[in-house]
């Protein structure tokens, strides 16, 4: 059976005066997310916040549904990943209906959304889902697959071939996301699922961390191995030091046998 076990780490940056990243992370239930709140003056927190607290109670509450669909993944039904990721989806969806009725009850809060990305670890395979810039990475023997695609507009211009990459990356707008949670009162959610392994690790981070990358080797470097307390303060510190200009959030996961 395999199981998982986790490390987490957030922190504001060199340039932000509070943090409006959210995370959880919860190796019993497998269940990990990252969120990074949009909107100022404390709005992204409590955005951020809201969603983290949603997706956690959701997933709690579906529990007996969770393993008895996971059962069914290991007998070979053919529907049941998919099922898991409605679940997910629904999850995200209500998060999503909740910050936007906050928003709209109190004009304070007009504008609040969060990024999400989720990641749910089975017993051979896991799920994601994702909404925004944050990101969910596997590392597998040295090797980076970046699970998630980033909903952002330079993104957008690169998929559909309206810019090149060498335009991209002397493009403004960079941090322009085309997806947010709470920003309407539904929202378009990607989700996947992929086999797993033991020594399979993955990364959750915020755009604080990822947007420092140099390209993929530099994650495998930095969490594919060693203690996982060491592996995301290391994390923390790479994006500080190259300027930390936003809020930094990372949590690294390993499957274990």
């Amino acid at each position: 059976m395999l199981r998982t076990t986790s490390a987490s780490l957030s922190d504001s940056g060199r340039k932000r005066a509070h943090n409006e990243d959210s995370y959880f992370a919860d190796d019993s239930l497998g269940f990990y997310v990252v969120a990074d709140g949009v909107g100022g003056h404390a709005k992204g927190e409590v955005a951020s916040a809201e969603a983290v607290e949603q997706m956690q109670l959701w997933i709690l509450r579906s529990q007996p549904e969770i393993l008895a669909l996971f059962a069914d993944v290991k007998s070979g039904d053919p529907d049941a990943k998919w099922e898991i990721r409605r679940l997910l989806e629904s999850a995200v969806q209500s998060a999503c209906y909740m910050i936007f009725g906050m928003a709209e009850l109190d004009p304070e809060k007009r504008g609040m959304s969060t990024t999400i990305s989720a990641l749910l670890v089975g017993p051979s395979s896991c799920y994601a889902a994702h909404v925004g810039d944050s990101r969910v990475y596997r590392i597998r023997d040295n090797e980076v697959l970046q699970v998630t695609e980033d909903h952002t507009l330079i993104n957008y211009k690169l998929k559909h071939k309206l810019i090149t990459p060498e335009e991209a990356e002397t493009a403004k707008g960079k941090n322009v996301i085309t997806r947010a949670v709470g920003h309407k009162e539904h929202v378009e959610i990607d989700t996947a699922d992929l086999d797993v392994r033991a020594g399979d690790r993955f990364l959750l981070c915020s755009d604080g961390l990822h947007g420092y990358f140099n390209d993929d080797s530099e994650v495998a470097d930095l969490v594919g191995s060693g203690d996982l307390g060491t592996c995301v303060y290391a994390a923390i510190q790479l994006a500080n030091n190259r300027g930390g200009k936003d809020n930094i959030t990372a949590v690294v996961v390993e499957v274990r046998a």
